[in-house]
């Protein structure tokens, strides 16, 4: 018997990376899928191999940084199963690096409206369904960057520090209608997103895990494993909490 018997997941940014992890775990645990995503290659990419392993998995594709989009891709879900136990706002980008002073306004736009705005509008769409079926959970992801300052990447470390605010309020507000609402934050975890920002091999990627408390990068999986533990009824007492998925990063 799986973690999520049952129940109907929406889970952004899933044709990649954390998102794909999470999704492909969901549905080996008995959860059917919405698959939603910008890019349609990725997106379906992902319910064709939910779909080999013998899971129920749908695509959707869109910009979460849109209304229109974000409402679409609850109602079809719901058309689809008729019902959404968990969301997962998952989607996010990185942006360009940038000193603050040269960053340039319609790249701090599209960070901020994709990372946060997107998780805003999801939840905002979502919410009524699940409480006209009696309860339901959202899971955020923010990233070490939303606790921590990094340089040269003002828009994201704004956005995910407010995803983890988001997440916060959202839990204090729902919590009384059986609504739980928690985060995720992820460290350096081996992703498209993080190619771009990390040599996917060289002496500039070793220099960087080496400074790193755990010495290695996280692998999606082993986010999707904490995104899991939030979305099933083992973490039934956990109401706006943060969880740090990053080898000791903000730790140190």
């Amino acid at each position: 018997m799986g973690k999520l018997d049952g129940k109907v997941v929406l889970i952004t940014g899933a044709g990649s990376g954390i998102g794909r992890a999470t999704a492909v775990l969901f549905a080996s645990e008995g959860a059917r899928v919405a698959v939603a995503d910008c890019v349609a290659e990725g997106g379906q990419e992902t319910v064709n191999m939910i779909k080999e392993a013998g899971g129920d998995a749908i695509f959707i594709q869109g910009d979460v940084s849109r209304a229109a989009d974000a409402e679409r891709m609850v109602k079809a879900t719901v058309d689809a199963y008729g019902r959404l136990d968990i969301l997962d706002n998952n989607a996010g980008i990185q942006g360009p690096f940038y000193p603050i002073a040269d960053l340039p306004e319609e790249d701090w736009d599209r960070v901020l409206g994709v990372d946060l705005k997107g998780a805003f509008l999801c939840s905002k769409f979502a919410i009524p369904v699940m409480q006209k079926q009696g309860g339901g959970v959202i899971v955020n992801t923010s990233s070490t960057a939303g606790v921590l300052g990094l340089p040269y990447v003002p828009a994201y470390c704004a956005a995910k520090g407010g995803v983890v605010q988001l997440t916060k309020s959202m839990a204090l507000e729902l919590v009384s209608q059986n609504i739980r609402v928690n985060c995720v934050c992820p460290g350096g975890t081996e992703t498209p997103m993080m190619a771009g920002w990390i040599p996917p091999e060289g002496p500039e990627r070793d220099a960087f895990f080496q400074n790193m408390p755990g010495g290695r990068p996280i692998q999606p999986e082993e986010i999707a494993r904490a995104v899991l533990f939030l979305a099933s009824d083992d973490s039934s007492a956990a109401v706006g909490s943060i969880i740090a998925v990053d080898m000791g990063h903000s730790a140190a």
